[in-house]
């Protein structure tokens, strides 16, 4: 098993356009520990990997036939999943931050660049278990790759997922979310991540079981997130320190730092005590597996 737990960043966003099947088929390959991804919620109360609150033509187009009512940009919750269906995401919005992204199919996968379901992901992963055109130690990397799941509340902005969740409580996303990966039997494979503590804190009373991580853009008080159900301190890796990785650890959290695209930066993160990072370039990063 890997020393470090190397994630693929909305698959592998460096390689393919992100949060695709093929993005996350080029992170399977690579036999990464752990697919990270964001979610977001529908019009019809499904959970969909996209990281934005909106469809974007920098990102997006319109597949031939799709009906007039789909415009860009095009808010997630204001799309059902037969929306999303007449969807194309197979634009590179940053073309020279991420100059080794194509659109080249996968051999599963092959050019399907839409937004995909939470569980048509994990039906995606077992596909890929069973797959003869996957080698032996690929389909046994897949069988074990976790799920790091991003619930994209932004405090500030109850609308991006609309529903009824009261701060406090879980509402219907996180009950979706959940029931999603029961149904699938994934619980023990995922992790849930958010920048809004009170959508994992809403998890943790419900089911303190599960894996929560505590992404930030600040150093935290780290027993807060202990006390909050964090497992992970997860935050930019321009703020990790030895000491204050030293300090998590401390108080029992994992520190997995996103994202880290380039080597020199990657080997600094491992030389301060990281237990592994997030990056949109698995292919360099899984160098430090």
């Amino acid at each position: 098993m890997p020393k470090r737990n190397i994630q693929g960043h909305r698959g592998a966003r460096g390689l393919r356009p992100e949060s695709t099947l093929p993005a996350f088929e080029v992170a399977l390959d690579l036999m990464v520990s752990t697919l990270e991804l964001d979610l977001h919620l529908t019009a019809d109360d499904q959970v969909v990997i996209w990281h934005d609150e909106a469809l974007w033509d920098s990102k997006c187009r319109l597949a031939d036939g799709a009906p007039a009512h789909l415009q860009f940009p095009a808010p997630m919750r204001s799309l059902t999943v037969a929306d999303l269906s007449h969807v194309i995401c197979d634009q590179n919005p940053e073309p020279e931050r991420f100059d080794a992204q194509t659109t080249e199919p996968t051999s599963l996968a092959g050019d399907a660049f839409r937004v995909v379901t939470l569980g048509e992901l994990f039906d995606f992963v077992n596909a890929y278990v069973a797959s003869p055109h996957k080698t032996d130690e690929q389909r046994a990397a897949a069988r074990v790759v976790e799920f790091n799941i991003e619930t994209k509340r932004v405090e500030a902005h109850p609308e991006y997922i609309g529903d009824d969740f009261d701060g406090e409580n879980m509402g219907t996303f996180e009950r979706v979310l959940l029931e999603t990966i029961d149904r699938a039997g994934m619980a023990s494979r995922s992790t849930i991540q958010s920048f809004d503590f009170r959508s994992l804190r809403s998890i943790s009373k419900e089911r303190p079981e599960l894996r929560l991580s505590a992404l930030s853009e600040f150093v935290p008080d780290f027993a807060d997130l202990v006390a909050g159900g964090s497992f992970i301190w997860s935050p930019y890796y321009l703020l990790c320190t030895a000491e204050n990785v030293a300090e998590a650890h401390s108080h029992g959290l994992q520190v997995l730092p996103w994202t880290i695209n380039d080597l020199a930066a990657m080997q600094t993160a491992i030389d301060i005590g990281v237990d592994g990072f997030i990056s949109d370039r698995p292919d360099l990063a899984m160098r430090f597996a």
